[in-house]
């Protein structure tokens, strides 16, 4: 078992052992075109520009055209290219049994149409051959990439990319991009623990590695968008939120042994944090902020909308209740990453004393203002934002103090 923090070890890169250093997988359905340009420039690449010895796996994934065909001919053709035919189609399912099924110590994948730039391939596994890095990514959506691709696939990827952040707390930038790796042993761990089997299936193998404190690389690609792209958008797009709401269940029940993982696998934070700023305070206070914003509009919208029925005191009370009920929610979850159901109870009671003191302030300023006159809309709610940023600041204190030893 790794300790918590230590080293990864180097992979053995000896010249002289015929076991593949790296295994790429290429995925493919009814390629029978593309595949055999694909696979010889890739190999033409390896060839000269990787020092390690290497292997291509052509993952045929129940095409019905002649691809299997094509695949095997490459394979008799050329050296260190082999084939693993599949009865069953799904992107996911390929990768699991042909990264399940390799010998080599680093394991990736890449899309057919190669829409990556190969040069990238060495930096994006040098980190993975040395023990550095446990899982390797290529992103698009970094500042040096270069990206030729057309504005709806833009937008799309990075809403996708967006929710990812916010659904799933994700950290990483680009989790679509057909161009990834991974070490065997971690690999080992994580494949059994992901249940998808089409293309959101790297999306959960990135989430579950980052949960479990894996490190996760990234490099910033050349990537020029093939317009012949087979993928169906909206069917994806469709399967990727049910695979966003089956993980989100996983992570928020606890179901999933992550902590097991965490515990064998997981980089321990570096040693001699500043005596004066506690742990993972700058990051708790950004998303702190981040769900008081959507808390704070979300009351506005709520006494607006109650405030002529109920009247200002009555509708303050529901605004706050409500909202003070999702804020302890997600600020559990997102804030200070405490899942499952343990001690849920009793974080959404000292929610609610965080609630009765913002209930006492906001009530304050209320009725404050309202003994000196009558006072215009716009002023009610300026004075209701400046108390409720008050409690907003008692809260974050509040529920750290309850809940930043259950996150350490």
């Amino acid at each position: 078992m790794t300790t918590i923090g230590s080293p990864r070890p180097a992979v053995e890169t000896r010249t002289d052992t015929p076991t593949a250093v790296l295994d790429v997988v290429v995925p493919v359905y009814n390629e029978e075109t593309d595949l055999g340009p694909c696979v010889r420039r890739l190999h033409e690449h390896l060839s000269a520009h990787f020092p390690y010895p290497f292997r291509i796996t052509v993952a045929d994934n129940a095409s019905v055209d002649g691809t299997l065909g094509v695949a095997e001919a490459l394979a008799a053709e050329l050296p260190h290219v082999e084939v693993r035919h599949l009865s069953a189609k799904g992107r996911g399912r390929a990768l699991r049994a042909a990264w399940s099924a390799s010998d080599a110590p680093v394991l990736a994948y890449m899309d057919v149409d190669l829409s990556t730039d190969l040069a990238a391939l060495l930096p994006l596994v040098a980190p993975l051959i040395s023990g550095h890095s446990d899982l390797a990514i290529g992103t698009r959506l970094a500042r040096t990439s270069r990206v030729v691709r057309g504005a709806k696939r833009e937008v799309i990827s990075r809403a996708y990319n967006l929710l990812l952040r916010g659904a799933l707390a994700a950290r990483f930038s680009d989790a679509q991009c057909g161009f990834k790796a991974i070490r065997a042993d971690v690999a080992r761990e994580l494949l059994p623990l992901v249940q998808d089997t089409g293309w959101f299936f790297d999306t959960e193998l990135l989430v579950l590695a980052q949960r479990a404190g894996l490190r996760i690389h990234e490099v910033p690609v050349d990537w020029v968008d093939d317009p012949d792209s087979r993928v169906d958008i909206v069917a994806t797009a469709l399967a990727d939120l049910r695979g966003i709401g089956r993980l989100g269940r996983a992570l928020l029940t606890g179901a999933l042994p992550l902590a097991t993982l965490r515990a064998q696998w997981g980089r321990a934070p570096l040693a001699g944090q500043p005596a004066r700023v506690p742990v993972g305070l700058p990051g708790q206070l950004a998303r702190f902020a981040l769900v008081g914003v959507v808390s704070t509009v979300a009351y506005l919208v709520l006494f607006v909308a109650t405030r002529g029925v109920l009247g200002a005191q009555p509708a303050n009370l529901v605004a706050l209740l409500v909202t003070a009920v999702g804020n302890t929610a997600a600020n559990r979850r997102l804030t200070f990453g405490i899942t499952g159901r343990r001690s849920v109870g009793r974080h959404h009671l000292q929610g609610l004393l965080a609630f009765a003191l913002g209930l006492a302030l906001t009530s304050g300023a209320l009725a404050a203002l309202h003994a000196v006159g009558t006072p215009a809309r716009p002023v009610e709610l300026a004075v209701l934002v400046a108390a409720n940023l008050a409690a907003t600041a008692l809260r974050f204190l509040l529920l750290r103090l309850a809940m930043h030893h259950r996150r350490r």
